[in-house]
């Protein structure tokens, strides 16, 4: 049996740590798997029993990562075993009914197996009186949770493996290594909150909400996600036409425009995608915010999606990848969505449209679905300018963008002039999208704006740039924003920097509809702060909105 045991944890081993792309992940899973089966060992006082449940734990974790990664696209996280496992399993065993037989089979076949290897194991210590045998045990259960421990500290002995970003904890193949790092990082802190007396005081006024500044119908809205977009012209190389684009200039149909302070960089869409949605930076809920689709998304109460939807919009969304990539359709549900169209419903191949073919496929869905009389709310996502940009040498660059710019290293030139290259269709893009939507009669908004600054592979933080001095220490955080209408109102608020979970109120403000006591709150908090959210200078005043929206308007719960 003893044997047997040790050749089980040997194959399990080689199925789930062996299985991870490096050697310091790989050490890393096995040093967490010795350590459990060490205290199982201790605690169950069976050698062989320790060894099958330990190993046997975590290739089930394994089977689970490869299950989920499968059949929805997206890595196995901590928070899955709250969240999924709540508002999801039972819908996706709907949808994939051969997986009721592998959880059947568990069912029947474990607990005899293991009531086997029970039956016959080696016990240990067994010749010891209990007095004596209880503490080595009890000593020997907290050396193992000591170096689990241990091992799961992000300066601890396998810093490298827990020092990577959200990106690449969240999408590549290091399966187990990303579920258990994530397990720290996926903490949820609420903010800090004044009492109830001081919010009812500072907030109580917006309670009633405000009414609508234009009569029914109300307007269709186009909202676009533009990823990793920013207005090259800032950047004091980036001086010639090529970057100065017509997408980022006001026109007659501009209704506000500027500078947007987004929270991430370099990657983490999906944050400001939560922000630009909900109207919470994510931040404010510490560093699980930064999972947002999976541990906040299912504990939102309000929303734009949700606002529109109670004024009898339809609500749309359409993605470049999967629907469920990084939970997106669980979390567009809970958002307020009626339904997220991924590529593979759009007929498109994931990750290579290009901003026109995804213009071109929400078109098609809005002429499909649209009812006469009621408005429609649809958001796009595009991918035209995911990293990395430098993955094709120049010499198969477009030939205007070939070596455009002058003065810069030839890797951070190459990044440079491809993004340009990219930028050039976008812009074309976004042309035949304002043709398509705000040249008719139908009163239409379109909003677009970026996500996060690219990183060109770090480089882009090291380049000079003509910002304002007051925002300079946000640089890396500034990306851009663009209303427009096709029917005439008043100009949107104008702000040295726009906190982009202040963005839905602008949407709202801007399609003259009625808002909430949410979405009234938080537009007063826009004046206050002068656009500001995280930085702004009042003190104590994000404490009583916290208080007055969470607390008292139950917009997460």
């Amino acid at each position: 049996m003893v044997l047997c045991a040790l050749a089980f944890l040997g194959g399990c081993i080689a199925l789930t740590a062996w299985q991870e792309p490096l050697p310091l992940q790989r050490a890393f899973i096995m040093a967490l798997m010795l350590c459990s089966c060490g205290v199982l060992l201790l605690a169950f006082g069976r050698f062989a029993s320790g060894l099958v449940v330990g190993g046997g734990l975590f290739l089930l974790l394994k089977s689970v990562a490869v299950l989920k990664l499968r059949y929805l696209d997206s890595q196995l996280m901590p928070s899955d075993f709250i969240y999924y496992v709540r508002t999801s399993l039972i819908d996706t065993l709907r949808h994939y009914p051969h997986l009721y037989t592998v959880g059947l089979a568990l069912c029947l076949l474990l607990p005899p197996l293991l009531y086997l290897v029970w039956r016959w194991d080696w016990r240990l210590l067994a010749g010891l009186r209990a007095s004596r045998a209880l503490p080595i045990r009890l000593g020997g259960i907290a050396a193992c949770a000591l170096g689990f421990w241990l091992c799961m500290l992000p300066a601890g002995p396998f810093a490298r493996a827990h020092a990577r970003n959200a990106w690449q904890k969240m999408s590549d193949d290091a399966q187990l290594t990303n579920f258990f790092v994530n397990l720290r990082d996926a903490d949820v802190q609420l903010p800090p909150m004044a009492s109830d007396e001081v919010a009812e005081r500072d907030w109580g006024a917006t309670a009633s909400g405000a009414p609508a500044s234009r009569p029914p119908p109300y307007p269709d809205i186009v909202q676009v996600l533009e990823e990793s977009t920013f207005d090259p012209s800032n950047y004091t190389d980036c001086n010639v036409p090529a970057c100065r684009v017509a997408m980022f200039r006001p026109d007659a149909r501009t209704r506000g425009h500027g500078v947007l302070r987004v929270h991430t960089f370099g990657g983490g869409t999906w944050v400001s995608e939560f922000a630009a949605l909900t109207g919470m930076p994510q931040d404010i809920f510490g560093s699980g915010g930064m999972y947002a689709p999976y541990v906040l998304a299912p504990n939102v109460h309000d929303a734009l999606a949700l606002q529109l939807r109670r004024l009898g919009y339809l609500t749309i969304g359409v993605y470049p990848t999967g629907a469920s990539f990084i939970n997106g359709d669980n979390a567009y549900r809970a958002y307020g969505f009626d339904h997220l169209y991924g590529a593979d419903e759009l007929g498109l191949e994931e990750w290579e449209e290009s901003d026109a073919q995804m213009f071109a496929a929400a078109k098609r869905l809005y002429d499909k679905l649209r009812k006469p009389g009621q408005p429609v709310f649809i958001m796009i996502l595009t991918l035209n300018q995911h990293g990395p940009h430098d993955h094709q040498p120049m010499n198969k660059l477009p030939a205007p963008y070939r070596n455009l710019l002058r003065g810069l290293a030839p890797g951070m030139a190459l990044n440079f002039d491809t993004y340009l290259s990219r930028l050039h269709d976008s812009d074309v893009a976004m042309r035949g999208l304002e043709r398509a939507f705000l040249d008719r009669p139908q009163p239409t908004v379109l909003v677009h704006f970026g996500d996060h600054q690219p990183s060109f592979n770090g480089g882009i933080r090291d380049l000079q740039r003509n910002t304002p001095p007051a925002l300079a220490p946000y640089h890396d955080y500034l990306t851009y924003y663009m209303v427009k209408s096709n029917f005439a109102g008043p100009p949107l608020p104008a702000y040295p920097m726009l906190d982009i979970a202040f963005l839905p109120g602008m949407v709202l403000q801007a399609a003259g509809v009625p808002t909430d006591a949410y979405f009234t709150a938080s537009r007063e908090l826009r004046t206050r702060c002068s656009g500001l959210y995280d930085d702004c200078a009042i003190p104590g005043v994000l404490a009583s909105y916290h208080a007055w929206t969470i607390n008292r308007l139950h917009v997460y719960q």
